[in-house]
């Protein structure tokens, strides 16, 4: 089993054998349910790219003050190790092992201060799960879903810098996943996508899907 717990915006953990923070964001994000403080670590942070919310200093500091490893893409992990942080730096290519968890970096479409911005599977105790980071949708996307046949999928709706609900309604055809949980929505005004209307464009598309809209500070167990 493994627990899967929205943070706010695109903060995810995963709780298994391992732990695993992925994006986050804690200190500012107005959805965070958590305080940096209160935070125990993790043995793996991901993160997608370097923009201010997606919680680049959060794992170095996390990273220094618990230990764990970030992982990035190899630019944005070569900056973690410059500032004290444990790091491993990666590219969008195969699965690779970093204290017991399993990753892969996956193209995500979207901009990034530093290096390329991705997305990641991550393979724990058994179950695969897809966080798309920010990303437009992209037909590659079908790729991912063929290849690693992600249990669940973490995918942005809110529109305006990543997908809209619609957009994320294809997305899921692509790749084929039949569990999502929304995420990078409401957090600002700017972000206007609903998970409602994300149901009402699969019903349309006629897609079949569980959509698990959770609020920050809720667990879903994979």
């Amino acid at each position: 089993m493994v627990r899967v717990t929205f943070l706010g915006h695109s903060a995810f953990l995963l709780e298994g054998s391992k732990r695993v923070l992925i994006d986050p964001w804690i200190e500012g994000n107005p959805q965070s349910p958590i305080k940096i403080e209160e935070c125990k670590g993790a043995d793996v942070y991901i993160v997608t790219h370097d923009h201010g919310d997606h919680g680049l200093e959060d794992a170095i500091k996390l990273s220094k003050r618990h230990g764990g490893t970030v992982v990035s893409i190899y630019e944005i992990a070569e900056e973690a190790r410059r500032k004290g942080a444990n790091s491993l730096g990666a590219n969008i290519g195969s699965f690779f092992e970093v204290n017991g968890v399993k990753v892969v970096l996956t193209k995500a479409l979207h901009s990034s201060n530093l290096g390329a911005p991705v997305g990641a599977v991550i393979e724990l105790d058994g179950k695969r799960v897809y966080h798309a980071g920010d990303t437009g949708v992209f037909y590659d996307m079908k790729i991912i879903g063929e290849l690693y046949k992600p249990d669940l999928a973490l995918l942005p709706i809110g529109g305006h810098f990543v997908m809209g609900p619609l957009e994320a309604s294809l997305a899921i055809e692509l790749l084929g996943v039949s569990k999502v949980i929304p995420m990078h929505y409401q957090t600002f005004p700017v972000l206007k996508g609903k998970p409602e209307e994300l149901k009402e464009h699969l019903g349309r598309r006629g897609v079949k899907a569980e959509i698990i809209a959770l609020k920050p500070g809720e667990s879903y167990e994979l």
